[in-house]
């Protein structure tokens, strides 16, 4: 089977646990979640099959590692939002250096459109196996904690007639060093398209929860942001300005209501 790489950039933190290695170096726990932020799609299917970590140890070369707690599943993103994540695996590592991180997929991706299902093509350039640096510190007797907020919405690309390609748009996260925005929709049916746009323009984006109305944009930086609701049709666009975030903190907006557009005749 094809496997296909995908870029993870990831941020870790650390709380204490207790826990040691059989040959007395110690050892850490790391865990991986996988969350998403919406897309205008009925399901966006991706097909986990690994998770490698390059690894050094103390006085050792570096090595890949494969994960043994990643159980090979096709994930719908879209059951993963608005605050939703699913553990990918949580295991103990010897203590050491985590220097690089990637994601490896199978051939099972897929986009469903109107009730019909099609293939999510992957760039050549991710079957040569792109990977990114990072620096993770593994300590004896800490968990690392890491969230991939995989962007359904901008990472599925439609080039026309069913062809749709994955073009990946992650961010990586810790709750302990971000925040977060909440609120609800209404009416329900606008379906609003919200964006958490920051001082320096930076645009965080997410969907209205069809069913309640709910949203909740996470991993945001400390700051006051400009929320923007883009609803479909029939309705007015809305902004929200001078949104505090701290960190640690999920900003409450309450409920948001957007009015009908008014058509003259």
């Amino acid at each position: 089977m094809k496997k296909v790489l995908l870029t993870l950039l990831v941020i870790v933190t650390a709380v204490i646990v207790y826990s040691c290695s059989d040959d007395g170096q110690g050892s850490a726990k790391f865990s991986l979640r996988l969350t998403d932020s919406p897309g205008d799609f009925e399901e966006v299917l991706i097909d986990v099959q690994e998770v490698r970590v390059s690894f050094q140890s103390d006085g050792e070369e570096t090595s890949w590692i494969t994960l043994n707690g990643v159980v090979p599943t096709v994930y719908n993103l879209l059951e993963l939002t608005n605050g939703v994540d699913i553990l990918l695996t949580e295991e103990e590592l010897p203590v050491g250096t985590i220097s690089q991180i990637r994601l490896v997929l199978g051939d099972n991706n897929q986009v469903k459109v109107d009730g019909q299902y099609y293939d999510i093509k992957t760039p050549s350039a991710q079957q040569s196996g792109l990977k990114l640096n990072v620096h993770a510190e593994l300590e004896d007797g800490l968990t690392y904690k890491m969230w991939i907020d995989f962007d359904a919405g901008r990472s599925i690309v439609e080039k026309g007639n069913g062809d749709y390609s994955l073009k990946p748009v992650i961010r990586t996260f810790t709750e302990a060093t971000n925040g977060a925005i909440k609120g609800v929709v209404s009416p329900i049916q606008t379906r609003a398209y919200i964006h958490a746009i920051s001082e320096n323009l930076d645009t965080v984006s997410t969907y209205a929860d069809q069913e309640t109305g709910a949203f909740l944009i996470r991993a945001l930086d400390q700051g006051e942001y400009k929320v923007k609701f883009i609803p479909e049709d029939d309705y007015l666009e809305k902004e929200v300005e001078d949104v505090a975030v701290n960190v640690g903190v999920v900003t409450d907006l309450g409920v948001i209501e957007l009015e009908e557009k008014v058509i003259v005749e």
